[in-house]
């Protein structure tokens, strides 16, 4: 497989760390290029903090961490410390980041690397609020058609929502985002809650990753133990969903995911659906496809796939 450029845009988030571990686990199939931090899980301060703790996990301290938008287009920000604690990344007992964010602002090193590459040639992998992809794409919109694709962790149809009936959380936080985005006209995937909500961290699971034994592996199995105690009640199910590493693992085996090219629209008038991700699945509008929306996934690939990477580190 080639090796794929991305800049990962993130709200860290013990799932959000997970999918950046694997991804900088994984050099041969990508190269990350940059992270950039946007306000959503906990405010910009603490997401620039966590992505900086994870980098530092790791072993990669030469990652560029940007950070970028503080707060939704033309809302008040929406945050999930009743999921995630109150510094994002509760669970592991990890030392404060000595590597310092890059300078510069994410929106403007998004623009620049799209610039700076071949068109087709950069992926970007939104795994929060799209806060700053969307101001990317108002302040530059030449950049639209430079993106190789944008996969994103998202939305949800079947599933409904996380934080709303109708809305997933990274959708809701920023709908006029989300709503630009969809409508850039770059090749999009989502993997919705229809994905994720089948990504179950079991108990077995769980243990492979601390079976791992290296401080990373442990690490990630108390960031999904402190992370699932909301959702298994929740959800009442066996495990919590890990949401974002479906993006990285779309990168490197896309086989284990399945979908349609549909059209879908964000809601971003009504109240009562605010954020929801209307997904025209069963084809009933005349609306062009413009996004490949996943609903299923190998859950047993997909973790051995974690484990497998996760062990690198």
């Amino acid at each position: 497989m080639t090796q794929r450029k991305i800049i990962i845009d993130t709200d860290p988030g013990q799932d959000d760390a997970v999918a950046i571990l694997v991804a900088l686990a994984s050099p041969d199939e990508i190269d990350v290029l940059g992270i950039t931090c946007v306000a959503g899980n906990v405010p910009l301060d603490l997401t620039t903090r966590n992505a900086r703790i994870v980098c530092e996990l790791a072993g990669k301290r030469d990652v560029k961490v940007f950070a970028g938008c503080d707060r939704p287009l033309g809302r008040d920000l929406v945050t999930a410390e009743h999921v995630h604690g109150k510094t994002g990344l509760d669970g592991p007992d990890l030392p404060e980041p000595t590597m310092p964010v890059a300078d510069g602002q994410a929106v403007d090193f998004i623009i620049d690397c799209l610039r700076e590459h071949a068109p087709g040639t950069v992926t970007l992998c939104p795994l929060g609020p799209l806060t700053n992809i969307a101001t990317a794409l108002q302040k530059a919109p030449d950049i639209a058609k430079r993106i190789a694709k944008i996969v994103l962790m998202g939305g949800g149809y079947f599933e409904g929502g996380n934080i709303t009936p109708a809305a997933e959380f990274n959708i809701y936080v920023d709908p006029e985002a989300a709503d630009i985005v969809f409508k850039c006209g770059a090749p999009i995937v989502v993997m919705p809650l229809d994905v994720t909500h089948k990504a179950l961290v079991t108990k077995n699971r769980n243990d492979a990753f601390r079976d791992i034994g290296s401080p990373v592996g442990i690490a990630v199995a108390q960031m999904t133990e402190f992370f699932e105690r909301f959702d298994k009640e929740k959800y009442g199910s066996d495990g919590a969903p890990l949401h974002d590493p479906c993006v990285i693992a779309y990168l490197i085996q896309p086989d284990l995911f399945k979908g349609r090219h549909i059209n879908v629209e964000i809601e971003t008038d009504s109240e009562l659906t605010m954020g929801m991700t209307v997904a025209d699945w069963w084809g009933v509008t005349d609306r062009p496809p413009n996004a490949t929306f996943m609903k299923e996934i190998n859950a047993d690939g997909f973790f051995d796939l974690l484990t497998v990477r996760l062990a690198r580190l």
